[in-house]
């Protein structure tokens, strides 16, 4: 039996007051669009359609992929108009699941529970008990069945109808050659002058079909989007979901109020977050990892034990970045792509690596950069040092031995290559390779004028 999914994203959102599309707006990292679109992935459709209009272009642009296809509502007339919009892109006979936009929290379990229970014989409508229904349709049942009779929009309900708090979330799945039959009826008479997709209820009762009403599991997976108000409440109530739910997997967060995760998260045992942290990307957590407060972490994986100390930024981006085991990280450190930290690293604070190995129990421990260069074991790299790596056109590597000893204010112009045991004296730049155990020093001669007067103010 085909399965069309089609979710609405033409909106202009005035509310949002923004040039951005209202479906574009992010939530937790990712567009309220896009968390729609991930939620339907598991579902196995023979289209996936998505309804553009007001900013068409760049909500195209923004979740084209395979097995997506847009079909444009201009001008924007309703939620009817929309679908009579769609209906020359539905696939078969069998179920097409309405979703929308800018309500990005549905779970695949509830749009599955309305495919299954549409069979493509029944109208089914995800409802919701809300403790204030204000600007929602109101779910008028039969007194003796309980079936659905209509739904009446908030614009259009009478006084007693309003005190109903059963309301349409708007999303439904309906038999797909009934829903393409009933959209060609629609009328706009009414208060706003629009098709709504809601009167097709009374279609479906006039012909008899099944209507169901299916409750959603909490008012969070249907809550829409109109203005930053609701945006932003939103946010914190989807933070609130992932931080219970990694607090009962045993993730120790100090304070669940004051976390943020915009991507996936993976962790093992006794891993301890403090308040103020952002994770992105992809994120793995050994087992007794510490994060302290105010760290931004993204698209990295930690090794069991390894502390990473407060005000610390590390972003793998697309190359990733590793840290090992027992390695200790900031405070105020930055890990850039391609940082592959080895256990027991040191990197103190205000020090950068970037694309970048340091063997087991090398440190930078103080206002250092390490850039394009591979880093040997126990390497003692000074404070105020860096790898000179661009020459203006291309980037070269550093090579650092085993057991070398770099000292403060040192510039290591790549390429070079220092020894392994080899000892850089303190405000040196080094231009040629140093042999492993040599001392290379390269700097001025210290000259004493015992003469010299230091100027004054000119008065």
């Amino acid at each position: 039996m085909a399965l069309n999914i089609v979710i609405m994203a033409a909106g202009k959102g005035t509310r949002m007051k923004s040039a951005t599309p209202k479906v574009l707006h992010k939530l937790a990292g990712r567009s309220l669009l896009a968390h729609v679109l991930k939620s339907g992935e598991p579902l196995v459709a023979q289209a996936r359609i998505v309804i553009t209009g007001h900013g068409a272009d760049q909500v195209e642009a923004a979740v084209q992929a395979d097995g997506i296809s847009f079909v444009r509502q201009t001008p924007q007339l309703g939620t009817g108009h929309a679908i009579q919009q769609v209906v020359p892109a539905l696939q078969g006979e069998g179920t097409t699941l309405i979703l929308n936009g800018d309500v990005p929290l549905i779970q695949t379990a509830t749009a599955k529970a309305l495919i299954d229970a549409c069979a493509g014989h029944a109208l089914v409508l995800l409802t919701v008990d809300l403790a204030d229904p204000t600007g929602y349709g109101r779910i008028i049942r039969d007194p003796d069945d309980g079936g659905v009779l209509a739904i009446v929009e908030h614009k259009d309900a009478t006084p007693a109808q309003r005190l109903i708090h059963e309301g349409y979330s708007g999303m439904m799945a309906a038999p797909t050659g009934a829903l393409k039959r009933w959209v060609g009826q629609l009328s706009n008479n009414n208060a706003q002058g629009e098709y709504y997709l809601t009167d097709i209820v009374a279609m479906a009762v006039a012909e008899g079909l099944p209507v169901l009403g299916i409750k959603a599991g909490s008012e969070t997976e249907v809550l829409g989007v109109n203005d930053p108000v609701q945006l932003a409440q939103l946010e914190r109530a989807f933070q609130a979901q992932q931080a219970e739910g990694l607090m009962r997997a045993g993730v120790r967060l100090a304070d669940p109020a004051r976390f943020d995760l915009r991507g996936t998260l993976t962790h093992g045992q006794d891993v301890e977050i403090d308040v103020n942290c952002v994770f992105e990307g992809h994120v793995e957590l050994g087992d007794g990892v510490r994060v302290g407060a105010n760290c931004v972490i993204r698209n990295v994986k930690i090794a069991a034990g390894a502390r990473i100390h407060e005000f610390t930024h590390i972003d793998g981006e697309t190359a990733g970045a590793s840290v090992g085991e027992g390695a200790l990280i900031g405070p105020f450190a930055r890990l850039r792509p391609g940082a592959q930290l080895g256990a027991e690293v040191h990197i103190g604070n205000f020090v950068e690596v970037k694309n970048s190995t340091l063997a087991k129990g090398a440190k930078a421990n103080h206002l250092a950069y390490l850039g394009d260069a591979t880093v040997g074991e126990r390497v003692n790299y000074g404070a105020g040092s860096i790898t000179a790596n661009y020459d203006g056109a291309n980037k070269h590597r550093t090579t650092i031995g085993d057991d070398v000893h770099v000292g403060s204010n040192c510039v290591l112009v790549a390429p070079v290559t220092l020894g392994n045991g080899a000892t850089v004296g303190g405000g040196s730049t080094i231009t040629k390779d140093v042999g492993a155990g040599e001392l290379a020093v390269a700097r001025g001669k210290q000259v004493a004028l015992g003469s010299w007067t230091r100027p004054t103010k000119k008065r």
